[in-house]
C-alpha cells in the first residue's frame, strides 16, 4: 500500500483482509459443494470462472460503472476550479495522488469514490451537495472520501461484492444442470436443492461481512477525513446537513442513487435510525459521537 498521511487503521487492514480470506474460502467451498450437490466437476468449475470474471470485470470498470450509475461526468481544472482546487490542498496534505474529479447533476446531496487504484480513482460530488455545504464542510467530505482512496477500501468492497453475484450465478447453473439431469434421475431434484442450500449460506455469509467491513470504514473514513484536517467538527455538520438534506428528498427521487449506496458518505435511505446487519453505514449518532470524541481530543492543551 502507498504511503500516506493519512492516520493507519491496523482495525481496517485486519478486516478487509479477513473478509477476502473468509470469502475467498467460502468460493471455494462453494465451488467444490457445487461439484457434488450437481455432479457436475466441468459445470461447477466452469459457472466459477464465471463467477471469477465477474469478480474481474466489476475491479477493472467500477469507476466506470459508478459513474454511469449517478450519471456524472468527469469534470477539469478550468470546469471547476474551487473543487479541484479543494482536492489538490488536500492530496498535498496527505502526500497522495490526486484522483480524478467528477460530478453528478442531482438534487441529492451527497458524494463518494470509486476506482480500482489510487491511479484511477475518482472522487465525485454532486450539484445538490455543493450548493449545501460551505467550503470548509466540503473540504470536510472531501478527505473523508479521500480517505477511502487512500485505504484502498473501496477496492476491497468491489471485489467482495462479487461474491454474492457469483453465488447467484452458481444456485441458476445448478439448478439448470441438476434438473436436465434429474429428469431421469431420483437424485436430481436432491442435487439442486443442495446447491441451492450451498449458495444461500455463502450470500447471506457475504451479505453480513460485507455489512460490517462496511460500517466499520466509514468510521475509519470519519476518523481519518477529520485527523488530517484538523476539523471534526466541520464533517459533523456536513454529516449533519447531508443526512437533513436526503430526508427532504422526494422517495421516487432517492432511487436514482440506489445503485451506488454503499459508496455514498451518507446512505440515500429515509431515515439515519437503523441498527441492524443490513445498514451499510453507522447511525449519524454514532458518527457525531465518534467526532465529539475527536474533537475533545484536539482541543485537549499538550503537556
Amino acid at each position: 500500500m502507498a504511503t500516506n498521511r493519512f492516520i493507519k487503521d491496523s482495525g481496517l487492514t485486519a478486516r478487509m483482509t479477513l473478509v477476502m480470506f473468509l470469502l475467498g474460502a467460502l468460493f471455494v467451498a462453494l465451488v467444490v459443494g457445487m461439484m457434488y450437490a450437481v455432479n457436475s466437476p466441468g459445470l461447477a468449475l466452469l459457472i466459477g470462472v464465471g463467477g471469477i470474471g465477474v469478480a474481474f470485470y466489476q475491479w477493472w470498470s467500477s469507476d466506470k460503472m459508478a459513474m454511469r450509475a449517478m450519471r456524472a461526468r468527469e469534470v477539469t481544472p478550468e470546469e471547476a476550479p474551487e473543487l479541484h482546487g479543494m482536492i489538490d490542498r488536500l492530496c498535498a496534505l496527505a502526500d497522495m495522488p490526486k484522483p480524478r474529479v467528477g460530478i453528478s447533476d442531482m438534487d441529492l446531496p451527497n458524494a463518494f469514490a470509486t476506482g480500482r487504484s489510487p491511479d484511477r480513482a475518482v472522487v465525485c460530488v454532486t450539484t445538490g451537495i455543493l450548493r449545501t455545504l460551505d467550503a470548509e464542510e466540503l473540504e470536510a467530505v472531501l478527505a473523508h472520501e479521500l480517505s477511502h482512496v487512500a485505504h484502498r477500501d473501496v477496492l476491497v468492497m468491489t471485489i467482495a461484492s462479487s461474491a454474492g453475484i457469483a453465488a447467484g450465478m452458481l444456485t441458476r447453473g445448478a439448478q439448470f444442470g441438476g434438473l436436465s439431469r434429474g429428469r431421469g434421475n431420483n437424485g436430481g431434484g436432491a442435487g439442486v436443492l443442495i446447491a441451492i442450500a450451498i449458495s444461500l449460506v455463502v450470500y447471506a455469509v457475504s451479505f453480513v461481512l460485507l455489512r460490517l467491513l462496511s460500517r466499520y470504514r466509514e468510521l475509519c473514513a470519519d476518523r481519518s477525513g477529520a485527523y488530517l484536517t484538523m476539523k471534526p467538527q466541520a464533517l459533523a455538520s456536513a454529516l449533519t446537513k447531508i443526512s437533513g438534506g436526503v430526508n427532504a428528498i422526494p422517495q421516487k427521487d432517492l432511487r436514482s442513487g440506489s445503485a451506488v449506496n454503499s459508496l455514498f458518505i451518507v446512505p440515500a435511505v429515509r431515515g439515519m435510525t437503523m441498527q441492524t446487519l443490513t445498514a451499510t453505514h453507522p447511525s449519524l449518532e454514532q458518527r457525531l459521537e465518534q467526532l465529539a470524541r475527536i474533537q475533545a481530543e484536539l482541543g485537549r492543551p499538550t503537556a
